[in-house]
């Protein structure tokens, strides 16, 4: 069977080759990870010190830079997403984005069954696939669907999203009938349900099969409106600002604790580079905390966490400054 994943080895060679790479670390994501060793092996094979992170990493907000600099290493080889910034590296980056070679065909024939009651379907995808949404469009026209697939220019390709930005479908919300994700898992298509309102439908290359995500988008919201209620009650907020290089945000923080203590909260700004509950049990005193790192920190973990962890959209409702139902029209996510 060929592999999955394009992993770019002919490229990869050249680049090191070209910037005269010495060391080199290597920085997977979850899903890519058993990959590491086979990969360090082919760098070590053409004369490079090869170093595989074994940190989690969570997209490409979330870049080795601290560690590629410690271990100093000359190059920084981040597989699985694409570049997100243009500022300066401290250490120069080659994104790898993986491309998979699957067929999107009896995933997207049993997701029509599914798309049956909806004439406008909004399509959209990681960067995984976004070489397939051409073949997945046509198939969805043969079916007599109309296909929209949006561009808010938030990110390197149409139709593409990440975990913390949906403006690909933001942008074409009021467009389309219903949404198809073409990918893996409900992560993502999860959070496109959550950012649009709009009933969402994965088409999995990698299990050849379709199915919906709205039902478990509607717990997602009661989860959500459950959170608020008891974060609304409490008086001492922790506001937490994440250290990793891409989701860093103190400016928000600042104003997000301006505006809880505007609203008779008491706060204290809490650095880390990992959410964790383990962390934030540390303080007791703390009866409720405002996620400004990754969103979905708060979304999908909400359950192994003791105190309520808000989003920055959640804070707001919480301090009276947005109401409920503008966030279940407007979505979890900032644009």
């Amino acid at each position: 069977m060929p592999p999955v994943f394009d992993l770019e080895i002919v490229r990869l060679k050249k680049e090191i080759d070209k910037r005269g790479a010495k060391r080199v670390l290597i920085q997977l994501p979850e899903g890519l990870k058993p990959e590491g060793p086979r990969l360090a092996a082919v760098l070590e094979n053409a004369g490079v010190l090869a170093i595989v992170s074994a940190d989690p990493c969570y997209g490409a907000c979330d870049i080795a830079l601290q560690e590629a600099e410690s271990l100093g290493a000359d190059l920084l080889i981040h597989f699985g997403h694409s570049r997100m910034s243009s500022k300066a590296e401290r250490v120069p980056i080659i994104f790898i984005e993986a491309r998979a070679s699957l067929s999107l065909k009896p995933a997207i024939a049993e997701a029509l069954s599914l798309l049956r009651p909806f004439k406008r379907i909004g399509l959209v995808t990681t960067v995984q696939h976004v070489n397939m949404l051409g073949e997945a469009r046509s198939q969805l026209l043969k079916a007599a669907k109309s296909v929209v697939i949006g561009d808010a220019g938030h990110l390197k390709y149409v139709g593409q999203l990440i975990g913390c930005d949906y403006s690909s479908a933001k942008v074409i919300e009021k467009d389309v009938d219903a949404f198809l994700f073409v990918g893996g898992g409900r992560f993502h298509a999860i959070g496109v349900a959550l950012a649009t309102s709009k009933p969402t439908v994965v088409a999995d290359p990698y299990e050849r099969r379709a199915y919906s995500v709205n039902a478990e988008a509607q717990k997602v919201v009661r989860q959500r409106w459950t959170s608020i209620k008891e974060a609304a009650k409490g008086e001492q907020y922790g506001v937490l600002v994440g250290l990793k290089s891409g989701q860093k945000r103190l400016e928000k923080a600042l104003q997000i604790r301006e505006k809880l203590e505007r609203a008779g909260k008491k706060t204290t700004m809490l650095a880390l580079r990992e959410v964790t509950p383990p962390a934030l049990m540390e303080f007791p005193t703390i009866d409720a905390f405002v996620n400004t790192a990754c969103p979905r920190i708060s979304i999908d973990d909400s359950t192994k966490f003791q105190k309520p962890v808000l989003t920055i959209n959640e804070a707001l409702v919480a301090a009276g400054e947005l109401t409920w139902e503008h966030l279940l029209k407007e979505g979890w996510f900032e644009d």
